[in-house]
C-alpha cells in the first residue's frame, strides 16, 4: 500500500513543521514508535494498584485543591448555525452508551444493536457515512460488525462535550462526512495561573433498576501554569434489562477504561499526550447473530499546536489505535448444538495524522491542511469444538485514506460564508482468504478462487465542495443556505466479504451478504436552507435539507450464483430457512426531510424546549425505501429551575414507521409515547445529587431503531423486534474538589 503509512510511524514535530523521517517499509501491524509507547504506558497505567495508590497520596498530600461550585445542569446544548455541541461534562448521564446523548440534537438518532453498540443516524445516514472524531483522532472498529463502533471508545464518564455538525459538514472538520460528523472531546483539565501546583478531582457514581446496572467514574487532574496531567478509571456493569413482559436477554454488559495524559505549554507551544486503555467484557448484542466475549482498545495520540500571534496557527497530531476483539454465538445466549458454535476473533490497526495552519485576515480566515488515516483489518472464525473449521474471513484487509484541503470562513457585515475544497485519494487491499467450507463445497471454493485470483487493489479519488452562506436580515433572526457534494468510498466490508456472512457493520437485517470490489464511491449533492431566531426568549432553528446520492451502496438481491447455492447447501444441511443472500451494489437513493430545535423562556425559572425530525429515505432506481429509517419523532420538555436544584418532565414520541425496505426484509413498527422525570440537587459546594425515572409508565414498545432478535429467548421470538426497555429509576452523585 502508499509509503505514507510506515513513513508516518517515525514522525517528528518542529518548530510548526511536520516533517517526515524515512524508514523502511514494516509488516508489522502496530509500528514501532507507537508500540514502544504503548507498551510503556499499559505498564503505567494499567496497574490498578498503581493507580490507586497515586490518587491516595495526591488526595492526601499538601498541594492546594480547586474545588468547582458551580450548579450542575442536567443538560446543556450549544447551539451554532452550523452544530450542535452537548455539554456532558457535569450532565446527567446513565446509560453507558454515548451515542444516546446524540438523540439531544436535531436530526440525530440512534440505530441500537446492544446496551454499548449504538450506531449514530443523523438524517438517514448511520455507520462509516458518519465520521466520528475522538479529540481529533479517527478510529476504525475492529469488530466487522460494529460491535465496537467508534463512539463506544468514548466513554461518558470521561466526556466534556459532543458536538454534532448540523447538516453540511466544513471539508476542514473530517476526510469523508457524508452524512455528517461528530467530535468527541474529552475533558483533559485546565492550566493554572501559576507556578504553583493545584489538584482537583471528580467521582462519580450512578446506578439504575431497569438493569441493576451501576457506573463509578474518578478523575484526578494536577496542573499548573506549564503542566497539566490526568488520570482516571472508571467501572460499570449491568444485568440483562428488563422490559414489559420479560428481560432482554443478553443485554448485560461490564467494561473498563483508563485514561492518562499530559500536556505542557510555553510561550506559543503546546504539547498534549493522551493515552486510553479499554476493557469491554461480557456484553449482549441480541440484534447481532454473535455477543462480545472481549473488547480490548489501546488509544495513543500526540498533539501539537503553534500560535505564534492571533492571526495565526499551526496543529499538528499523530494518533493511532489497537484494538482487539473476540465474539461468539455460545456464551451468552443460548448455545447452539457444537458443531454450530462460532467464534470470531479480529483485530483493527489504525493509525493517521494532520496538519492544519489557520490565517486571519480582516475579512475572516484561511484554513489548509492534510490529512491521513490507514487502518487494517483481521477476522478470523473458528468452532472450539472442531479444530478444523476454520473461516479466514477478513486478511489484512486495509483501507488508507490521504487528503488535502481549503478552507475560507468569510464575513461581510451582514453576511457570513464558509467555502471549502477536499482531494481525497483512497487506496484498498485485501490479501488471500480461505476456509474449511471451501475445501468441501464447490460453491465456497469457487467464491474463494474467484476472490483470491480478483484485482483486489483498488483507488478512488474523491473530490468535496461545499458552500454554506449565513444572512443577517435582523438582530434576532438570520437566514441559511448550503450546498455542497460530499464523497464516501466503500467500507472493507462492502468491498472485500466474500463469503455469505452477516460481517455487515452492524446493517443487523438478518440477511447474510457478499462484497463486491469494483464498488464505487458514493456521491452525494446537498442542499439545505433554513433560518435561526432568537429574541432572548423564544429560540427557532428549523432546516429543510436534501440529498441526492448517486452509487448509494445498498445490499441488493444476489446474483452470485455460488453465494446462492452455497446458503442453499448450508439451509439443506443445518435445517434452517435463511434467506437468499446479498450483495453490496450502487444503487441511487434520496434523503430528504426537515429537523427543527426550539427554546422558550416562560419564565425566570421556567423552560420550554423541544426537538422535531423527519426523514424520508428512498430508492431512486425502483420503487422501494432505504433500510432503518428512523420514523417522526418528536420531544418536548418542561424544566423549573430553583438556586439549589432543578427537576423537570419530558415527553418523546415517536410516529410509526411504515415506509420500510423491501429489499431488506424490513418490518413496520407501530408509534408511542414515553414520560421522563428528572431532579436534581446541589447538596453542597461539592456534592451534586440527581434522581429521575424514565418510561415512568412502564410502557410497553418497539423501537424501529432496535433490531431483530437474533438470540434464543424465551420472552422474545427470534425475528421478532427487539422491545424498549421499560421503567427505570435511576440515582446519581456527584463528589468534586
Amino acid at each position: 500500500m502508499s509509503v505514507w503509512r510506515d513513513n508516518l510511524s517515525h514522525t517528528n514535530i518542529h518548530c510548526g513543521r511536520l516533517l517526515y523521517l524515512p524508514m523502511k517499509s514494516s509488516s508489522t501491524r502496530t509500528k514501532p514508535l507507537l508500540q514502544t509507547i504503548i507498551q510503556y504506558l499499559d505498564t503505567l497505567l494499567l496497574s490498578k494498584r498503581l493507580i490507586i495508590t497515586g490518587v491516595t497520596a495526591l488526595t492526601s498530600s499538601g498541594y492546594t485543591t480547586a474545588a468547582s461550585t458551580e450548579l450542575m445542569e442536567e443538560l446543556l446544548v450549544k447551539a451554532t448555525y452550523d452544530s450542535r455541541t452537548i455539554d456532558v461534562s457535569e450532565a446527567l448521564i446513565i446509560s453507558p452508551d454515548t451515542a444516546k446523548l446524540l438523540t439531544r440534537a436535531p436530526g440525530a438518532n440512534v440505530n441500537g444493536n446492544g446496551p454499548l453498540t449504538g450506531i449514530p443516524q443523523y438524517r438517514g445516514m448511520y455507520g462509516s457515512r458518519i465520521a466520528t472524531s475522538m479529540d481529533g483522532r479517527q478510529l476504525a472498529p475492529a469488530g466487522p460488525n460494529w460491535m465496537d463502533p467508534p463512539l463506544s471508545y468514548a466513554a461518558a464518564g470521561q466526556l466534556e462535550s459532543l458536538e454534532l455538525y448540523r447538516g453540511i459538514v466544513p471539508v476542514s472538520v473530517a476526510q469523508e462526512s457524508i452524512g455528517g460528523a461528530v467530535a468527541v472531546h474529552t475533558f483533559r483539565g485546565d492550566y493554572g495561573d501559576s507556578e504553583q501546583f493545584q489538584l482537583s478531582g471528580k467521582i462519580v457514581a450512578s446506578a439504575q433498576s431497569v438493569n441493576q446496572g451501576s457506573h463509578l467514574n474518578a478523575a484526578m487532574y494536577g496542573s499548573n501554569e506549564n503542566h497539566r496531567i490526568k488520570i482516571g478509571a472508571m467501572n460499570e456493569s449491568g444485568d440483562d434489562a428488563d422490559f414489559p413482559g420479560g428481560e432482554l436477554t443478553p443485554s448485560e454488559y461490564e467494561r473498563q477504561r483508563y485514561d492518562f495524559g499530559y500536556g505542557f505549554r510555553s510561550g506559543s507551544h503546546s504539547l498534549q499526550l493522551d493515552y486510553s486503555y479499554n476493557d469491554t467484557g461480557d456484553t449482549g448484542t441480541a440484534a447481532l447473530p454473535m455477543d462480545i466475549d472481549y473488547i480490548t482498545g489501546k488509544l495513543l495520540s500526540l498533539d501539537y499546536n503553534f500560535a505564534p500571534q492571533s492571526d495565526f496557527s499551526v496543529e499538528a497530531s499523530i494518533y493511532g489505535s489497537d484494538l482487539r476483539h473476540g465474539m461468539t454465538n455460545y456464551h451468552l445466549r443460548k448455545a447452539p448444538t457444537p458443531s454450530r458454535w462460532r467464534q470470531n476473533i479480529a483485530d483493527s490497526d489504525n493509525i493517521g495524522f494532520k496538519l492544519s495552519t489557520t490565517f486571519k485576515d480582516d475579512d475572516g480566515s484561511w484554513t489548509t491542511g492534510i490529512d491521513g488515516f490507514s487502518e487494517q483489518h483481521n477476522s478470523d472464525i473458528d468452532n472450539p469444538n472442531n479444530a478444523m473449521f476454520y473461516v479466514v474471513n477478513f486478511n489484512e484487509a486495509e483501507r488508507e485514506v490521504f487528503g488535502v484541503f481549503i478552507e475560507r470562513q468569510q464575513d461581510w457585515s451582514s453576511l457570513s460564508g464558509n467555502f471549502g475544497l477536499r482531494y481525497n485519494h483512497v487506496a484498498m487491499d485485501a490479501g488471500e482468504v480461505d476456509g474449511s467450507p471451501a475445501m468441501m463445497m464447490p460453491p465456497a471454493q469457487m467464491l474463494r478462487d474467484n476472490f483470491n485470483n480478483a484485482d483486489r487493489s483498488q483507488t478512488d479519488d474523491n473530490v468535496d465542495v461545499t458552500a454554506k452562506l449565513d444572512y443577517s436580515i435582523s438582530n434576532n433572526t438570520s437566514l441559511y443556505a448550503g450546498i455542497a457534494q460530499k464523497n464516501r468510498s466503500p467500507s472493507y466490508q462492502e468491498r472485500y466479504l466474500w463469503m455469505p456472512l452477516q460481517a455487515t457493520a452492524g446493517l443487523a437485517d438478518g440477511y447474510t451478504y457478499t462484497g463486491n470490489i469494483t464498488l464505487k464511491p458514493e456521491v452525494s449533492r446537498q442542499l439545505e436552507t433554513g433560518l435561526d431566531f432568537n429574541n432572548g426568549t423564544f429560540t427557532l432553528a428549523p432546516r429543510i435539507f436534501y440529498s441526492r446520492v448517486d452509487d448509494y451502496i445498498q445490499g441488493t438481491p444476489s446474483k452470485v450464483i455460488p453465494a446462492i447455492r452455497l446458503v442453499r447447501m448450508m439451509n439443506t444441511a443445518n435445517g434452517t430457512n435463511n434467506p437468499d443472500p446479498l450483495q453490496f451494489n450502487n444503487v441511487d437513493a434520496e434523503l430528504y426531510g426537515f429537523d427543527m430545535d426550539w427554546r422558550w423562556e416562560m419564565a425566570d425559572r421556567l423552560t420550554l424546549s423541544g426537538i422535531v425530525n423527519y426523514v424520508r429515505g428512498k430508492r431512486r432506481d425502483i420503487s422501494d425505501d432505504l433500510y432503518r429509517i428512523a420514523p417522526p419523532n418528536t420531544s418536548v420538555r418542561l424544566d423549573y429551575s430553583a438556586n439549589n436544584g432543578s427537576a423537570g418532565v419530558e415527553t418523546v414520541f415517536y410516529a410509526d414507521q411504515n415506509d420500510v425496505s423491501e429489499t431488506n426484509g424490513e418490518e413496520k413498527t407501530g408509534d408511542y409515547a414515553l414520560l421522563n422525570i428528572s431532579a436534581t440537587w446541589q447538596a453542597t459546594s461539592n456534592l451534586h445529587l440527581a434522581a429521575g425515572v424514565d418510561n415512568v409508565f412502564d410502557e410497553k414498545y418497539e423501537q424501529h431503531l432496535g433490531g431483530y432478535n437474533r438470540a434464543a429467548n424465551p420472552d422474545i421470538s427470534k425475528g421478532s423486534r427487539l422491545p424498549g426497555t421499560g421503567s427505570n429509576l435511576f440515582v446519581r452523585a456527584e463528589w468534586s474538589f
